[in-house]
């Protein structure tokens, strides 16, 4: 009888392979995770979990290895997007620290293993947040992690938790070290609702940290204004948020990965002329144009742009990126002259625009002057005749990739400054500066694919370029372009019919548009930012009472891309600007005659690379230490907030005294709240500079405004020395008072 049958050789040879299969895999997976454990110092079993994590979502994680390295007693203050981000954090910071996870994160299945690797409490916001254990850890060298609330712009319940954790951290005398997971909040563990945060499976993940410091430090060091504790942390937190999602990259490249997690089919613009467009619809737009512009010119040359807020603007903006072009924004309210001489100073050869337009807005005088000036006119209707099926075929195939590659640090955009109070100045801003600029506002105020901005503003103004156009296209935001914010009827009509939530624009604008506006037209609206001038009292009232909607101010200047401090739902103060943005730096100088406020410099991402000189170069920044003199005399509060006295330029001399031109106004306007107000400084023989006020009120006397400023406690010597009556206040295209051609009125009644 034979015995039992051996196993085929095929059948060993089988098993064999598939466990030598198994053994390298093992082996492979051992190898990536010893690797991880020398390159982030984290512990073998850390490794071993961590590493499914990193490959999966391609993770960023260079900088978490100082975040281990920090010195205890240290807080580790997460902003909590994700159930991803407790699994990271447990994986990558050291095994001895204590994590305070929300019930939600404390009961998920798929944490568990991850919660093996360090200790965990489970903190409920409903209960007193207890510190006294918290804080006895701490001063035991102890490593605390906190997770945040993932919302730029915590309700009072919300700061609890960010009051709690500045106490605790003041009383231990322990570090913050700010961190912050970009992209989690898309993933299927978000917080953040889908209409917010459409889910992706696999989003590249950027875990970015900030070195420690103490927010007692953080809170009082120099560069930055006062501020409390609280706010010292929520900045902190801000600014890891800013670290994490500013990349290098180009504004083209960003739109293009915007297109790709938000969806290659979403609409993303529309006006009431073309309709809409898809960011796929957008880009291939984009793309076609762009081979025509790079044809007509050299790589990174400037080109201008002359368009209204349209979907034909959008592409031709995306165009002019997509061919390495810098796009020169022509300001076509600014007259001939400055348009020549926008053209001459930035030796532009080529303007893009559309007969169409030009027929509409009557400025024939303005191809003209800028015909005149050497450039040729390149118009949109041509190209668009000359599109083959070829170039079409071509632009939907490859429309995620620019024509011509550009550098993030390279300039992507000149602006020109208003030109209110003289020439205006072209202003070189890079895709970095453009881009950290957004990464900054987001940090403040929350922007969602759930949006609708209502864009009235002009590109050629900054806000209506950064704000209006460049961050909702990179953030998911549909926008509704509308050529004009002067049709003051309509404006309000179209916000009832679209009912958008966001608007940017300035008090001119919304105080007529309030006027002319029915009762709700715009309460579909969430947020709605000022800025350029000061908002009057009658203007938000307005708003409050017939649209039950809150105006916030905002601060910016074209040299800082533009938005330096704005007042959130969180943060906010009647009278200011608003605070800092994340990341910037401020300083203030004494000027002679000024008392508590000083002249504002300010440093950060988003200031300009330079001006563009008459003669054609650049003016590099880095001549002055990257700071901008903002020329802008402002006052901070103790709790970091920012408000503008007037700029150096708006204060007259008088007998050595300074006045300030703002205050004029601002008295002005309390006595006369139903007018508007300019005053200017002319020359004067004997007392050096004279003020003289221009108002839309009838039968204004300046002996009225002296004994008004009187009972209100000024100075006798801010009264105007003259008052000049007139039908209107000239305004820039950009809302802002135009005190170039105020002060050409007030010096010819003067002659």
């Amino acid at each position: 009888m034979s015995g039992a049958a051996s196993p085929p050789r095929h059948g060993r040879n089988r098993l064999f392979t598939i466990a030598l299969v198994v053994a390298c895999i093992a082996a492979a997976y051992l190898v990536g995770a010893l690797t991880q454990t020398y390159r982030l110092g984290i512990s073998v079993r850390q490794a071993i979990l961590y590493l499914p994590l990193k490959l999966i979502w391609r993770v960023s994680d260079g900088r978490m290895r100082k975040a281990r390295a920090a010195d205890a007693p240290v807080i580790y203050a997460i902003a909590h997007q994700s159930q991803m981000d407790p699994a990271l954090m447990l994986a990558l910071l050291p095994d001895d620290t204590l994590h305070i996870l929300d019930e939600a994160s404390a009961t998920s299945g798929w944490l568990e293993p991850y919660r093996a690797l360090a200790r965990t409490i489970t903190f409920n916001a409903e209960h007193v947040f207890v510190s006294r254990r918290l804080v006895r850890h701490l001063k035991g060298n102890g490593r605390l992690a906190v997770y945040f609330p993932q919302t730029v712009e915590p309700q009072p319940r919300e700061l609890r938790l960010f009051r709690a954790v500045a106490r605790i951290a003041a009383r231990a005398d322990a570090d913050i070290v700010a961190v912050h997971v970009a992209r989690s909040q898309f993933l299927p563990w978000s917080k953040l609702s889908e209409e917010q945060a459409p889910r992706r499976l696999f989003p590249k993940l950027v875990a970015a940290s900030l070195a420690p410091i103490s927010l007692e430090t953080f809170a009082s060091r120099g560069a930055r204004p006062p501020t409390s504790l609280t706010n010292a942390l929520l900045d902190r937190v801000a600014e890891a948020r800013v670290a994490a999602t500013r990349r290098k990259r180009t504004l083209f490249s960003t739109l293009s990965l915007a297109a790709r997690g938000f969806g290659a089919d979403r609409i993303i613009v529309e006006d009431g002329i073309a309709g809409s467009l898809t960011y796929r619809q957008l880009m291939i737009a984009g793309r076609v144009l762009g081979g025509r512009f790079g044809a007509v010119s050299n790589g990174g040359e400037i080109v201008g742009l002359m368009a209204p807020n349209s979907v034909a603007m959008a592409s031709a903006f995306v165009g002019l990126q997509s061919a390495g072009c810098v796009a020169a924004m022509i300001n076509y309210s600014a007259g001939p002259s400055n348009a020549a001489a926008a053209v001459r100073m930035c030796r532009i050869r080529t303007v893009v625009s559309s007969r169409a337009f030009v027929e509409r807005a009557q400025i024939d005088d303005i191809v003209a002057a800028i015909e005149g000036a050497g450039a040729r006119m390149l118009w949109l209707e041509d190209i668009r005749k000359d599109v083959t099926a070829f170039s079409r075929a071509a632009g939907a195939m490859f429309w995620r990739w620019p024509h011509t590659r550009a550098k993030a640090g390279a300039t992507a955009v000149v602006l020109f400054t208003s030109g209110s109070e003289g020439t205006p100045k072209g202003v070189e801003l890079t895709h970095n500066n453009l881009l950290a600029n957004v990464a900054q506002i987001e940090a403040r105020i929350r922007f969602s694919p759930a949006d609708k901005l209502f864009n009235v503003l002009p590109v050629f103004h900054s806000f209506g370029l950064t704000g209006g156009t460049i961050l909702p296209l990179v953030s998911g935001v549909r926008i509704l372009f509308h050529p004009s914010p002067l049709h003051f009827r309509q404006i309000p009509e179209i916000a009832a019919r679209e009912k958008p939530t966001i608007m940017f624009g300035t008090d001119t604008f919304y105080a007529a548009y309030g006027k002319a506006a029915d009762d709700g037209a715009f309460s579909s609206l969430r947020l709605v930012v000022a800025g350029a001038e000061p908002v009057r009292e009658d203007t938000r009232l307005l708003w409050i009472e017939r649209f039950g909607v809150r105006i916030v101010e905002g601060y910016g200047m074209t040299e800082a891309s533009p938005v330096v401090a704005v007042n959130t739902a969180s943060h906010f103060r009647d009278g200011s600007v608003g605070r800092l943005l994340p990341s910037m730096r401020c300083r203030l100088e004494a000027e002679e005659g000024i008392e508590d406020a000083g002249r504002l410099w300010l440093s950060g991402p988003n200031i300009m690379r330079g001006y563009i000189r008459p003669d054609g170069r650049s003016s590099d920044l880095s001549a002055t230490d990257d700071w901008l003199d903002t020329g802008d005399i402002v006052s901070f509060d103790n709790d970091g907030y920012l408000t503008i006295r007037g700029r150096m330029k708006r204060f007259a001399k008088i007998s050595g005294e300074m006045v300030s031109l703002a205050t004029v106004e601002r008295l002005a306007q309390q006595l006369w709240p139903d007018a508007r107000h300019a005053a200017v400084a002319l020359p004067d023989k004997k007392r050096g500079e004279r003020i003289v006020l221009a108002t839309t009120q009838p039968g204004a006397a300046r002996a009225a405004l002296g004994a008004f400023a009187k009972q209100q406690g000024a100075a006798a010597i801010a009264a105007p020395e003259a008052i000049l009556i007139v039908d209107d206040i000239p305004t820039l295209g950009s809302g802002k008072t135009d005190y170039a051609s105020v002060r050409d009125m007030a010096a010819g009644q003067a002659g």
